[in-house]
């Protein structure tokens, strides 16, 4: 009984461990939202550049940062050390979805493949950054 214990808790140990390095292991932004009275919310995300923006996702339309830009769609954007003033402006169309998935999955790869297992993301928004 205690192997069978103890071989789970390191199958969870990989798991977990796995999971953590997929999701932080690469380039990590963080994106502050804001809602109509002025309140902060900072949520981490991935990010990809094409051309001259850049792009982020919202697994799904009713993730609360996404929510927070269809709202006011004036974000800051912390990047390498650097605070940004951005527009941001959701891709609601499949090819927008298409888009994302295709930057995400070229830049980030295994952990991408790792955590599409974990997140459904095919109904996810693709988001465009652009200069204010």
């Amino acid at each position: 009984m205690k192997i069978v214990v103890l071989v789970l808790a390191l199958a969870m140990a990989i798991f977990v461990g796995t999971t953590l390095w997929a999701l932080e292991g690469q380039e990590v932004v963080v994106l502050r939202t804001f809602d109509a009275s002025g309140r902060l919310r900072e949520t981490r995300t991935w990010i990809a550049d094409e051309g001259n923006f850049a792009w982020i996702e919202a697994a799904n339309p009713q993730r609360p940062f996404l929510l927070m830009i269809q709202a006011r769609p004036e974000v800051e954007l912390i990047r390498a050390g650097r605070t940004q003033a951005l527009r941001a402006l959701p891709v609601t169309t499949r090819e927008g979805h298409e888009k994302i998935r295709r930057l995400l999955e070229a830049k980030y790869g295994w952990a991408d493949c790792w955590i599409g297992f974990l997140t459904d993301t095919s109904n996810s928004v693709a988001i465009r950054l652009e200069p204010r």
